[in-house]
C-alpha cells in the first residue's frame, strides 16, 4: 500500500452522516474544555494545564474503530478520544485539572497525575480482574515522551499470545486475540529511541498494533527540522513497509482536518491489524496546537505570523465545521445552537467540579477554626494562635496544605500546656494528616490479601540423601514446574529460548513449551520490559529476562516511570504483575559484575527487589511471586549457577518469604548483614573469625524492597550490640540504605555499643579479572579485618591491634 496522502475525494461521507453531528458535539465539547481549562490555570485554580486541542478530529476517527477489548497506550493529548469512547466527562476533566484526591470524582488517578493522563479501571474492588473484553481499555498514561511505546508492544503481543495458545483461560482478557493495541505519540517524540525500538520489535513480532502520530510540525517550541530527518517520519519509516515477500508494517498518511479520509484510514488500519496481526502506523499531518504546548508558555513566542495564520485557517474543528456546512449536513443556526448548549454544559461542569473539590477542605477549615478558637482561649499564647486562625479564615479557597500548615504551626504555641482543648486539636490534627497522607501515599504496593508478603510459606524439602546438583538445574526444573502449572506464564529475553539462557537455567524448555512461551528476543532491553508490562496488564504472567544486571539500565526509564508506578499512579485500579529476571554480581569486568543496587532500590519503589544468595532461594522467590500479583526484580547470583546445592523434592511448590531476612549462622559478638553473592564471602569470613575468638552472626537480607519487615536484625543487635553491613555496591549505595533501615527505622541505635560500619565496594566500577574483583569489591580479608577492628575498638585487651 502506498503512503500517499488521502483526501476526502477518496471516500464518500454518506455512511457517516448519522454520526457526524455527534462527532461535532464531541469535538466542540473537548475544545471548550481545553479553552476553559487554560483559563483555570491562569486564574490560579489549577497548577498546570496540558490539553488536546487541535487533535480532535483524528481522535474521533480512532474512537470509531476502537472496539471493546482493545487497549490504548497514549499520551497527554488524547482527551477527545476519551470523551468519544464515553469514559471522560467534562466534570471528570475539571476534577483532574484541580487534582481532586477522590477517585470517584477524579477517576483517572485521584489527583496523582496532571491533567491529560488517562486510564480505565482494570480491577474490581478486591483486586481481581474486570472483564476487559466487555469494555474499552486505556492503560495509564505517563508524561515521559515516548514512554508509552514499550508498553504498547506488550499490549499488542498479548493478543498474539491469546490467539495462538489455546490452553489459557482468556475469558476476561481476549476473544481469539482479535484486540488491537492503539498507540498515540506526537511527531517530535518519534525522535526517541523507545519509538524506534518499539516499531522495529513490532515489525519482527507481527503484532496487532496501530500507532497514531499526531504531527503538528513542532515539539514544544522546536520545529520538525530539528527532530526528524527530511522533516517527515513517514519517509523514515517507509523502509519498514511490508511487501508481498517481506513482513513489516503498514504505513498510512492522512491529513488531520479531513474527516472522511480519517475515517477511511482508521477503518483500514483496524481491519489490517485486527485480522492479519500486522502493525500499522498512521501518520496524521497538518494538525495544529491552538494554545501552544501547555499553560506554561505561549506559542506566539516561537511561531511566525504566517504559521499562526495557517494554523487558524486549518484548525481541524474549523475545517470540520466548514465541511458540515458545505455538505449541508446542518445549518449555521443548528451548529450555533449546539455550541451554545455545550458551552453552558462545560461551564456548569467546571463550577460543580470546583465546588465539589473545595467541599472537603472547607469542612476541614471550619472544624479547625473552631478547634483553634477554643485552644486559643485557654492558652497564654492566645494572640499567636488567633492570628493563625484568622489567617486561615482569610483563605476563601483553601487547599489541604493550608489546613495542615495552620494546624501544625499552632502546636508550637501550645508546647507545655495540658488542656482538653489542646488534646482535641492534637487528635484532630493527627487524624487529618493521616487521612490526607494516605490520599497521596497509598497503593505503592498491593494492599490486597493477595499481596506477595501474605503468601503462605512452604520450605524446601529434601530427601534423606538429597542429590547435589548445579544451581542451574534447580532453577531449570523449578521453571519447568511453573510453566506446567501456570499456562499463562511465559518468559522471553536475549538468548532465553533456543539455548535456554546464557547459564542454561531454561535448558530444553523451549522444545517442551514452544517458541511463544520460551522466546528469544532481539537486543532491546527497553521493549523486553515493555513486552512484559503490556502482557501483564492483560492478564498474562510474563517473566522478562534482562541478560545481565548491568544492562538493566537500558530499560530503566520503562521500569521506573511505568512499571514501578502502575499501581500507585492508578490508585490500585490497574496492576502489572511482571517478574523481571536478571543475573549479576561478581563476575568479570565493568559491565558484567555491576552491583548498582543503591540506584535500583531508590528508583524502583513500587516493585519488590529480591537478591537471593543461591538458586534454591531464587526458585522459591519465583514460586512466591507466581502466587501473588505484584511486579518484582529478581537478581540471581551470576557465579552461583555451577555451585552445588542439594536438590529439593518439592520444586515448584516451596516458597521463600518476601521481606523476611534469614539468619544463616548464629553468633554472639557481631551481626553481619549482606545479600547475594557477597553473602557467601561473609559466611567464609565468619568461619575464619572463629579462629581469633570472634563469633559473628550472619544474616542474609534476601529482599531489599521490602527489607526485614519482622525486624529480625534488631533482635540480633539486642544480642550482639555490633553491626557490620557488607555490600558490593559503591560507598553510600545499598549499604547506606540498609544502615538507615536498621539504625533509624528499626531503632537499632538503641542497642549498639560500637559504631555501625558499612563495608562496600570501591567507588569505581569493578575492574576485569580475579584481581580486579579482589581490589574492587569486599573480600574475605576485608570483612575479617573490619570485624576485628570493631572488636579491637570495643575490647583492645582481648583483641590487640591487627595492623
Amino acid at each position: 500500500m502506498d503512503i500517499s496522502e488521502k483526501t476526502s475525494n477518496d471516500i464518500s461521507f454518506e455512511d457517516f452522516r448519522v454520526q457526524i453531528l455527534q462527532d461535532y458535539k464531541t469535538a466542540f465539547l473537548s475544545r471548550t474544555c481545553s479553552l476553559l481549562g487554560r483559563k483555570e490555570v491562569l486564574t490560579g485554580k489549577a497548577k498546570f494545564g496540558i490539553f488536546g486541542d487541535g487533535k480532535e478530529l483524528p481522535q474521533l476517527a480512532m474512537a470509531r474503530s476502537f472496539k471493546n477489548g482493545d487497549f490504548r497506550s497514549g499520551y497527554y493529548r488524547d482527551q477527545t478520544f476519551m470523551m468519544a469512547i464515553g469514559v471522560l466527562k467534562p466534570k471528570d476533566f475539571f476534577h483532574a485539572l484541580y487534582a481532586t484526591t477522590d477517585i470517584e470524582k477524579e477517576p483517572m488517578s485521584a489527583g496523582r497525575q496532571m491533567i491529560g493522563h488517562y486510564l480505565t479501571p482494570s480491577l474490581n474492588e478486591d483486586g481481581s480482574w474486570k472483564n476487559l473484553v466487555q469494555q474499552k481499555n486505556t492503560s495509564s498514561d505517563v508524561s515521559c515522551t515516548a514512554g508509552q511505546m514499550p508498553r504498547l508492544l506488550g499490549l499488542a503481543q498479548a493478543s498474539k499470545i491469546y490467539r495462538n495458545l489455546k490452553d489459557i483461560d482468556a475469558t476476561n482478557f481476549s476473544k481469539n486475540g482479535n484486540e488491537i493495541a492503539w498507540g498515540t505519540i506526537g511527531n517530535a517524540s518519534t525522535s526517541e529511541g523507545m519509538f524506534f525500538e518499539t516499531i522495529n520489535a513490532a515489525g519482527v513480532l507481527q503484532v496487532p498494533m496501530v500507532i497514531s502520530i499526531w504531527d503538528d510540525e513542532y515539539g514544544i517550541s522546536v520545529p520538525a527540522k530539528h527532530h526528524t530527518t527530511k522533516e517527515d517520519i513517514s519517509k523514515i519509516l517507509s523502509g519498514y513497509q511490508r511487501t508481498n515477500d517481506e513482513k513489516g508494517l503498514e504505513l498510512l498518511k492522512v491529513k488531520g482536518w479531513d474527516y472522511t479520509a480519517l475515517m477511511h484510514a482508521y477503518e483500514n488500519a483496524s481491519d489490517i491489524a485486527r485480522t492479519e496481526h500486522v502493525p500499522v502506523v498512521i501518520h496524521v499531518t497538518e494538525l495544529t496546537q491552538p494554545q501552544g504546548h501547555s499553560s506554561s508558555g505561549s506559542h506566539e513566542r516561537y511561531k511566525s505570523d504566517d504559521r499562526l495564520e495557517w494554523e487558524r485557517e486549518n484548525d481541524c474543528n474549523k475545517r470540520f465545521k466548514e465541511w458540515i456546512l458545505e455538505s449541508r449536513i446542518a445549518s449555521e443556526e443548528e451548529l450555533e445552537g449546539i455550541e451554545k448548549e455545550i458551552k453552558k454544559e462545560v461551564r456548569l461542569a467546571k463550577r460543580e467540579a470546583w465546588s465539589e473539590h473545595l467541599t472537603t477542605q472547607l469542612n476541614a477549615k471550619r472544624e479547625l477554626v473552631g478547634l483553634l478558637e477554643k485552644a486559643a482561649i485557654k492558652s497564654p499564647n492566645k494572640v499567636f494562635i488567633s492570628k493563625i486562625k484568622n489567617d486561615l479564615i482569610a483563605i476563601d479557597e483553601p487547599i489541604k496544605k493550608d489546613i495542615a500548615t495552620s494546624a501544625r504551626k499552632a502546636m508550637r504555641y501550645l508546647i507545655g500546656e495540658n488542656t482538653f482543648e489542646k488534646q482535641n486539636l492534637i487528635s484532630w490534627t493527627k487524624n487529618y494528616l493521616e487521612s490526607a497522607q494516605a490520599k497521596f501515599s497509598s497503593n505503592l504496593y498491593s494492599e490486597k490479601e493477595s499481596k506477595a508478603t501474605n503468601v503462605s510459606i512452604t520450605k524446601p524439602a529434601y530427601d534423606e540423601n538429597a542429590e547435589q546438583v548445579d544451581g542451574r538445574i534447580i532453577l531449570r526444573e523449578n521453571f519447568d514446574k511453573l510453566f506446567k502449572n501456570y499456562p499463562e506464564a511465559l518468559i522471553f529475553g536475549e538468548d532465553t529460548g533456543n539455548i535456554g539462557d546464557v547459564n542454561q537455567g531454561l535448558e530444553g524448555l523451549q522444545a517442551k513449551y514452544g517458541e511463544l512461551r520460551i522466546a528469544d528476543t532481539g537486543i532491546r532491553e527497553t521493549t523486553i520490559i515493555g513486552q512484559g508490562l503490556g502482557m501483564a496488564l492483560r492478564g498474562l504472567r510474563p517473566i522478562a529476562e534482562i541478560q545481565y544486571l548491568d544492562y538493566i539500565f537500558y530499560a530503566l526509564p520503562t521500569l521506573t516511570d511505568d512499571l514501578a508506578t502502575t499501581l500507585y499512579r492508578t490508585k490500585g485500579l490497574q496492576k502489572a504483575p511482571l517478574i523481571v529476571r536478571t543475573r549479576g554480581h561478581r563476575l568479570e569486568g565493568i559491565w558484567h559484575s555491576g552491583s548498582q543496587m543503591g540506584g535500583l532500590i531508590h528508583l524502583l519503589r513500587g516493585m519488590y527487589i529480591l537478591a537471593p544468595r543461591n538458586m534454591t532461594q531464587a526458585a522459591g522467590f519465583y514460586n512466591t511471586l507466581m502466587k501473588s500479583d505484584e511486579p518484582a526484580l529478581v537478581i540471581e547470583s551470576l557465579n552461583g549457577y555451577r555451585l552445588k546445592e542439594p536438590k529439593p523434592n518439592n520444586l515448584g511448590k516451596f516458597t521463600i518469604p518476601i521481606g523476611v531476612v534469614e539468619t544463616v549462622k548464629e553468633g554472639t559478638d557481631i551481626t553481619f548483614v549482606s545479600y547475594g553473592s557477597t553473602l557467601r564471602i561473609a559466611e567464609q569470613a565468619a568461619k575464619e573469625l572463629i579462629e581469633v575468638g570472634i563469633d559473628a552472626e550472619v544474616i542474609d537480607a534476601q529482599t531489599l524492597l521490602p527489607f526485614d519487615i519482622n525486624h529480625d536484625v534488631l533482635k540480633s543487635l539486642k544480642k550482639t550490640n555490633r553491626l557490620l553491613i557488607i555490600d558490593e555496591d559503591v560507598p553510600g549505595g545499598c549499604s547506606a540504605y540498609l544502615l538507615d533501615e536498621i539504625v533509624n527505622k528499626q531503632g537499632g541505635y538503641k542497642y549498639l555499643d560500637s559504631q555501625p560500619i558499612t563495608l562496600s565496594g570501591k567507588a569505581h566500577r569493578p575492574a576485569y579479572g580475579s584481581d580486579g574483583d579482589y581490589f574492587s569489591k569486599p573480600n574475605v580479608e576485608d570483612i575479617f579485618e573490619k570485624a576485628y577492628e570493631i572488636m579491637n575498638e570495643a575490647n583492645p585487651s582481648d583483641y590487640p591491634k591487627l595492623m
